[in-house]
């Protein structure tokens, strides 16, 4: 898929007519322009028909698994941490592994990740089934040597034994690599939130408040919709980091890694912005740490926009909105005056 990464001329007209000042429309009004970019989340994941309880619960079970690491100390919950209603992340810059050592880049969220295009802040892998498998095998991370080491690991629980063949009845070799993949990916696929943005989407005027619904009409103006847009608000498309003032760090060259097309330098996976005030840091990089930082940040290096303290304000504001009912997680609330590590350098 080729990376969209150039700002629409009806998206700058947008960001050139955005401010506060603008009188927030009525609730009908402002959920009609609402809807021509964002919708609501769908009621399942692409694939989750096809999902027995059988191998949700199976895939579950492994998703907490920590002897699928070579030290028996690191699980998929470990980095994305789901139990209790969490949000799916570790909120570390950067994520330590089974021996200590740090990835590359900020885990994100396995909340909604069915969804998006590719998985990945690269998007290297097409499938939730494809991404799990990465991990497992990556020295920093999960540690484990070969595919085979790990399906003979398992192959010596006999617990692990009796629900692979039952849920890959008919196979030959029903505990396989692949099949734990399939197995896992089945359960995040369940891993589905739902907020009051779509309730609202959907025509209750009261889900969000008149502060949330001023911060939705400035999220719509300013121009944030360019990046940010379909039913998980992002998550749909691959954006040079930088569009129009440089990110700061250049280190990590983006999907051009994975495509070898010059064009992709410095691209990433545009993240979703559901459940984004429970999940910091942010960035590729988790450079970000709160969510008005990366307003701010967003704003100047993708819009050239240099927002007020009250703009981001109002733009946060109606991004907790999008926290998914039940889902826990820190909410990052300084204001946005008051951090300084972190901040774009601005004229």
């Amino acid at each position: 898929m080729k990376s969209t990464y150039l700002i629409p001329a009806l998206a700058l007209a947008g960001v050139l007519a955005g401010s506060l000042q603008a009188q927030t429309p009525a609730a009908a009004e402002l959920r009609k322009k609402a809807l021509e970019v964002i919708t609501p989340i769908p009621a399942a994941m692409p694939g989750a028909e096809k999902d027995t309880p059988g191998l949700i619960g199976l895939g579950k079970k492994l998703y907490f698994e920590k002897r699928l690491s070579a030290n028996d100390k690191q699980s998929c919950n470990s980095c994305h941490q789901v139990d209790g209603g969490k949000a799916g992340v570790d909120h570390e810059p950067t994520s330590p592994g089974a021996f200590g050592k740090r990835g590359g880049r900020n885990s994100p969220t396995t909340l909604n990740a069915g969804f998006h295009l590719a998985q990945f802040w690269d998007g290297r892998a097409e499938t939730l089934a494809d991404q799990a498998k990465g991990p497992i095998l990556n020295p920093i991370e999960m540690g484990m040597p070969k595919d085979v080491d790990v399906v003979q690991k398992l192959s010596r629980i006999s617990s692990y034994k009796k629900a692979f063949a039952k849920n890959f009845p008919g196979e030959t070799n029903p505990l396989s690599y692949d099949n734990l993949a399939k197995a896992i990916a089945a359960f995040e696929r369940t891993l589905v939130t739902r907020d009051r943005f779509d309730d609202f989407l959907k025509g209750d005027d009261k889900a969000l408040s008149t502060a949330e619904q001023k911060g939705l009409h400035e999220f719509l103006t300013v121009g944030c919709t360019t990046c940010h847009y379909g039913p998980l608000v992002g998550a749909n498309s691959y954006r040079k980091v930088g569009a129009v003032n440089p990110y700061p760090n250049t280190t990590d060259k983006g999907r051009i890694e994975v495509t070898k097309e010059e064009e992709d330098l410095l691209v990433f996976k545009v993240p979703s912005l559901r459940n984004i005030a429970l999940t910091a840091p942010y960035f590729h990089d988790g450079a970000a740490r709160s969510l008005p930082n990366a307003v701010s940040q967003m704003a100047w290096m993708q819009l050239g926009q240099k927002l007020s303290d009250e703009q981001v304000t109002s733009i946060t504001t109606f991004l907790r909105a999008l926290n998914g009912k039940g889902i826990k997680g820190k909410d990052t609330v300084a204001a946005v005056s008051s951090e300084s590590q972190g901040q774009p350098a601005m004229p």
